[in-house]
């Protein structure tokens, strides 16, 4: 799979719309779990997943909504190439 990034990093200590992104890569560099939450713009819990230590995960989102997670999750706004 190619990914085109289409922003800078940043981590998820803070909620955040990773540059209103509606695809987001997001890498847990810890050797330890953590959850990470998508929420609405209003703040609604859309849902949340544990992200297993030293992982990948891809999330697709609307361009308003935000992930909240630590400051061992990075994530940056990206989209798939070919």
């Amino acid at each position: 799979m190619l990914v085109k990034v289409l922003a800078a990093e940043t981590d998820l200590t803070s909620a955040t719309n990773v540059s209103n992104a509606t695809l987001v890569r997001l890498v847990n560099n810890a050797n330890a779990i953590d959850v990470v939450t998508r929420k609405t713009s209003g703040g609604t819990t859309v849902g949340s997943f544990t992200m297993v230590a030293n992982s990948v995960e891809y999330v697709e989102k609307d361009p308003t909504d935000t992930l909240e997670g630590g400051a061992t999750i990075l994530a940056a706004k990206v989209a798939y190439g070919n």
